[in-house]
């Protein structure tokens, strides 16, 4: 037998693959994880736990045979699982499997009968009895030792004592006695049950919960394995906890450094204890998951070299994690600037109080100093430090300790923020922009972790802004779209014929996520691609539609912006707007109720955009693709001062006008007009000029002027006494706009003028109606439905600058649409870049 000291002999590239209790439910599960094994080159190592929910129910078990309750139906349940396992794993008895079971199911049925009078210690090792049954299993799965799979009782190899972060090895007493079990053994494969060890009074004891990694990683490092994969039910680490991040993704790669500092701060996958065995000797570590084997992944192991890691792409930050449920304890005095030991003297009395401190944070005027811990654990922080320092603060040199309970620290891991600029910024950016306050900040020297303290209300909130503005793009954009009738489905067209191409070159990811019309709306967590979202409105999925929560849903806490596309023309809708935009959310909208209605609703608008930093984007509703507004603000913006505005703002009657000369009547050209689609059903809707009041109202506005559509003088081709008739009425007395119409014609031909239906506003007001203009007149020299804006500045006085084009029909409108739906998605912040490769790196 080998001495204590000796070494074992190596096994040649052994692979040690663990899993967990979800990956080992029921015998089909078995099967799976040993085919995984099984595919793997050998020599090979399988440390299982035991069976799912089967260490819970062996506490409850001990639990009422201390209390003197009735044990045995628990008891029986766990047998005949086990049992039933056996039975599919090992019908013919070849492993004698379920004798083997059954022996131990009778010692351990021996042992709870005697537990009510026990030593508290006789039952320390229970608890483990699960991962020694699961080990029975797993070797009949790969075919027992006809297959030369041996079976490890780890209670015969290691030996752990107590320690402050719990149990710990005394690895020369387990290296010896593995090298003993394996004289007697073989260097082949094994199972090895996980969770349990002895003591060095040799009595079973448990490692603890997440003690079955915690056995793996000490395996291995035992065995000096090439690496160590551990099986679980999800595909690796994940960059959040993906029940509150929608889009957190699989981290294909993580340093032990980086693995430490999510475990430390809750990341489920892994637990802090598991990575010291395998890091001291640079194993790594694979985090994989059963029912997806084809998924590669995490590898957790040594972090790259400083010029490798600069080169890294991705995101400087890994990881983001949640530690809930904690409270602030702040110390403040004016009289602790400067004063040595006082940090000192509060962290002894928390650790003669037993507290653990989550997170410290001082500013550098020495002023306060606040400390993050456990909320169970507060109000005892809170007395221990003011007993600390009763006198500092009975003499007024030292305010008092303060207590801030529900209180969530959110922290962000990453070896790639290491000599990055503007990590901080981008986090905090994030935060504020989904307005969490931050209560307390901490970073190391390493500048591998950024944490922050923020109000437990918030934490959610806080993971997907951080998660956002670190793994995706600044220019991620949750659309909702209101109104899908002809603009609204042509602007889903154009969007889905862009969006591949907009991904690829912009890194622009428009993500429509909702869709309304009057009566329904459908939400979408992750997305829909534009041409199915119609149909989706008349699926199952459509719910009656409610503005708050469709706008809610697109405000999404995961994704970094939001926007609302209003393609209707309800004046309901527009109401909306100044919420929406307090909120953040932008706005783009054909809808000219909101900027040519209530003059409050306008204001209303206007200061929640400012206030709220939701972009309001209308340049559709004047020119619908036209740069009309975009025109009229650089004009201003540069500087320039407007004099006047000429506009053809109605494609319908510029049709009309560019039409009449007078050899046929003017009711022809309108029912000629109906006939090709120009005119509204009813089309005294365009002859009213009313719609193009509303447009001059918008420029009005948007020049700066507080016009309403009361201030327009608005000219009305249609006889007052056809105003109130019905529609069929109205078009058979069409002939009664004839004459009126011939007279202007002539009186204006007689002058050398041509009539054309104009929107003008100068210093004297605001007008529409149809006026005389001079050949040379730029609306004189429009075609069919041309809109044309001719503005008169001060730059521009004797040649006005003129904007000329389709101004009408429900491509070009969505056009105009996309358009300011893109200017805002191009407005959005840039991406923190890592900093450059050092001169070696580059060559």
């Amino acid at each position: 037998m080998p001495s204590a000291d000796a070494s074992p002999p190596s096994l040649a590239a052994c692979r040690v693959h663990k899993f967990g209790g979800s990956s080992l439910a029921d015998a089909a599960l078995y099967r799976a994880a040993a085919a995984l094994v099984a595919a793997d080159a050998g020599p090979r190592i399988a440390v299982v736990s035991a069976m799912q929910g089967v260490t819970d129910a062996l506490i409850a078990l001990i639990a009422a045979a201390r209390a003197g309750q009735d044990w045995r139906p628990g008891w029986e349940a766990l047998r005949r699982r086990h049992l039933d396992a056996a039975q599919a794993l090992d019908g013919d008895g070849r492993h004698w499997l379920a004798a083997a079971l059954e022996e131990e199911f009778a010692e351990l049925q021996a042992s709870l009968g005697t537990l009510r009078d026990a030593d508290p210690d006789a039952a320390a090792g229970l608890p483990g009895l699960g991962e020694v049954w699961s080990s029975r299993l797993m070797q009949s799965a790969l075919g027992g030792e006809a297959a030369g799979w041996r079976r490890l009782d780890a209670r015969e190899v290691l030996v752990v004592h107590p320690g402050e972060m719990g149990m710990a090895v005394d690895w020369d007493a387990s290296r010896a006695r593995l090298a003993a079990w394996r004289a007697r053994h073989g260097s082949g494969d094994a199972v090895v049950t996980g969770f349990v060890a002895r003591d060095a009074r040799g009595r079973a004891v448990t490692l603890g919960r997440n003690g079955s990694d915690y056995s793996a990683a000490i395996f291995a490092r035992l065995f000096e394995a090439e690496a160590l994969t551990i099986w679980t039910d999800v595909d690796g680490v994940l960059s959040a906890d993906p029940r509150l991040v929608p889009d957190a993704v699989c981290l294909p790669a993580l340093s032990y450094a980086e693995a430490c500092e999510l475990a430390y701060f809750g990341a489920k996958v892994l637990h802090p204890q598991t990575l010291a065995p395998v890091q001291e000797r640079g194993i790594p570590l694979w985090i994989r998951n059963t029912r997806r084997p084809q998924q590669p992944g995490t590898r957790v192991g040594p972090a790259p070299r400083a010029h490798a890691r600069q080169r890294e792409p991705g995101a400087p930050v890994k990881g983001l994690s949640l530690v809930r449920d904690l409270a602030i304890v702040e110390l403040v005095g004016n009289g602790l600037v400067g004063v040595p030991g006082a940090a000192e003297r509060l962290f002894g009395a928390l650790r003669g109080a037993g507290v653990s401190v989550t997170m410290i944070s001082q500013g550098s005027s020495e002023h306060s100093i606040c400390c993050v811990v456990r909320a169970g654990h507060a109000a005892r922080a809170r007395d221990a430090a003011e007993a600390a320092f009763a006198e500092a603060i009975a003499d007024g040199q030292a305010q008092g300790v303060s207590l801030t309970p529900g209180i969530a620290v959110l922290a962000a891991v990453g070896d790639g923020m290491v000599g990055t600029p503007g990590v901080a910024a981008r986090l905090l950016g994030g935060l504020a922009q989904a307005r969490v306050n931050v209560r307390a900040i901490a970073q190391g020297a390493g500048e591998r972790n950024i944490s922050v303290a923020v109000a437990e209300g918030d934490a959610t909130r806080a993971l997907r802004a951080a998660h956002a503005a670190f793994w995706l793009s600044p220019q991620t954009l949750s659309v909702g779209v209101i109104g899908p009738g002809q603009v609204g489905r042509a602007l889903l067209a154009q969007l889905s014929a862009a969006l591949p191409t907009l991904r690829e070159r912009s890194g622009l990811d428009l993500r429509l996520r909702a869709l309304a019309n009057s009566r329904a709306m459908f939400l979408d967590e992750r997305g829909v691609e534009p041409g199915d979202a119609v149909a989706r409105l008349d699926g199952a999925a459509a719910q009656p539609v409610d503005l708050g929560r469709f706008a809610a849903h697109v405000r999404g806490e995961h994704l970094p912006h939001a926007l609302i596309v209003d393609c209707s023309a309800s004046a309901g809708v527009a109401a909306h707007y100044p919420r929406w935009l307090a909120q953040g959310i932008h706005v783009v909208t054909p809808n000219k109720h909101a900027g040519s209605g209530d003059w409050a609703l306008y204001a209303a608008i206007q200061q929640a955009s400012r206030a709220g930093g939701g972009r309001f984007r209308y340049e559709a509703t004047v020119g619908a693709g036209l740069p009309v507004m975009l025109t009229l603000r650089n004009l201003l913006d540069t500087g320039d001062e407007l004099i006047g505005i000429d506009g053809l703002l109605s494609g319908t009657l510029a049709w009309l006008f560019n039409r009449y000369d007078g050899t046929a009547p003017f009711s022809r050209l309108v029912r000629e007009a109906m006939a090709l689609g120009y005119t509204e059903p009813d089309p005294r809707d365009d002859l009213s000029g009313l719609d193009v009041a509303r447009k001059l109202v918008i420029l009005a506005r948007e020049a700066g002027r507080a016009l309403s559509l009361e201030d327009v003088d608005v000219e009305n081709l249609v006889p007052a006494p056809l105003r109130a008739v019905s529609r069929e009425e109205f078009l058979a007395r069409l002939e009664e706009l004839d004459a009126p119409m011939q007279a202007r014609y002539r009186a204006a031909a007689a002058e050398g003028l041509r009539l054309r239906h104009l929107a003008r506003l100068d210093a004297d007001g605001a007008r529409v109606g149809v006026v005389a203009l001079p050949a040379e007149h730029a609306c004189c020299h429009t075609r069919l439905t041309d809109n044309l804006v001719q503005f008169r500045t001060r730059r521009y006085a004797d040649n006005p600058l003129v904007v000329q084009g389709p101004g009408a029909g429900p491509e070009v409108t969505a056009a105009g649409v996309f358009g300011d739906v893109l200017a805002i998605a191009q407005s959005l912040a840039a991406p923190c870049l890592p900093p450059p490769a050092p001169p070696e790196a580059r060559a």
